[in-house]
């Protein structure tokens, strides 16, 4: 008996102290939880961090020009060029310049991807297609779509098909090469044990090796529509008289900052939008890939 008496007390503190310990731990885990690697965020507080990083740069520009440390001629105010963009709306044609911009970057972006992903697909899956076009690809992509224009324009002439075509040499062998990394990112694993299962090369590819690869495909396809956009005031040097990038090259030529600003605007406005289409898509096409 007094054996017993003399045990329960540790037992007792033990049992009392592990819900506290376990409280403490989870605590502990709680508050670094913000910071965690790759860790999840509120709705709410996502929202306020996106809103504060796009505000943030407007801002600090509306500050430099407010307390008159930047020259109007040079750097105008925000105020300035959403002015500019009202009268550009309104009298200058902007909803025709930004259809026109829009149709250009949407035709050589999906001329691109019509024919890079299949490609893509045959190069990460089979060697001999990768060793005889791939070192190919790789020559080619280093070259600046730039340097391509006069020959765009002796090979298509000056019509919207050497705009389309500017574009389609600016993404088109980036997104051959990523499609192709995508493919072989495929765990080989699932082909095994298709190939065990008996199925053939081209259920392979069908079945097994698409499926796998589809959420980085629409990824490598969110990534290079947005350089297409990066390529539109290129493809707009080539005798165009429309467009966003037209318009910030004839401002450049009469010193118009402000409708520069406002056309590099119109760009990433229209750019983010885009991007967050493919997000969407992204999140719609494969909910299981957020958990």
């Amino acid at each position: 008996m007094t054996m017993q008496i003399a045990i329960a007390p540790p037992t007792a503190s033990r049992t009392t102290q592990q819900p506290d310990a376990r409280a403490a731990t989870v605590e502990s885990r709680r508050k670094p939880r913000f910071w965690r690697i790759r860790g999840e965020l509120s709705r709410r507080t996502a929202w306020l961090l996106t809103g504060a990083g796009l505000s943030l740069p407007f801002l600090l520009w509306w500050l430099w020009t407010a307390l008159g440390l930047a020259d109007p001629m040079f750097m105008p105010s925000p105020g300035a060029v959403l002015e500019r963009i009202g009268r550009w709306w309104t009298r200058e044609g902007l909803l025709g310049d930004i259809g026109i911009s829009v149709w250009r970057v949407m035709a050589g972006f999906g001329a691109s991807a019509l024919i890079a992903l299949p490609l893509g697909l045959y190069i990460g899956t089979y060697r001999p297609v990768q060793a005889f076009l791939e070192p190919l690809t790789d020559f080619i992509r280093y070259m600046p779509a730039v340097a391509f224009i006069p020959l765009v324009m002796l090979w298509v002439g000056i019509d919207e098909g050497s705009k389309v075509l500017i574009i389609f040499i600016g993404t088109f062998f980036q997104m051959v090469l990523m499609v192709a990394e995508d493919v072989r990112r495929v765990p080989m694993a699932q082909i095994e044990a298709a190939q065990t299962m008996g199925a053939n090369r081209g259920e392979i590819v069908k079945l097994v090796i698409l499926p796998s690869a589809k959420p980085a495909l629409l990824d490598t396809l969110r990534i290079t529509c947005g350089w297409a956009w990066t390529y539109l005031v290129v493809a707009e040097l080539v005798a165009a008289n429309s467009g966003l990038g037209y318009a910030i090259l004839k401002a450049q030529r009469y010193m118009h900052t402000d409708k520069i600003f406002a056309g590099i605007l119109l760009i990433g406005v229209i750019g983010l939008f885009t991007d967050q289409a493919f997000r969407w898509l992204h999140r719609r096409a494969f909910p299981w890939m957020r958990k």
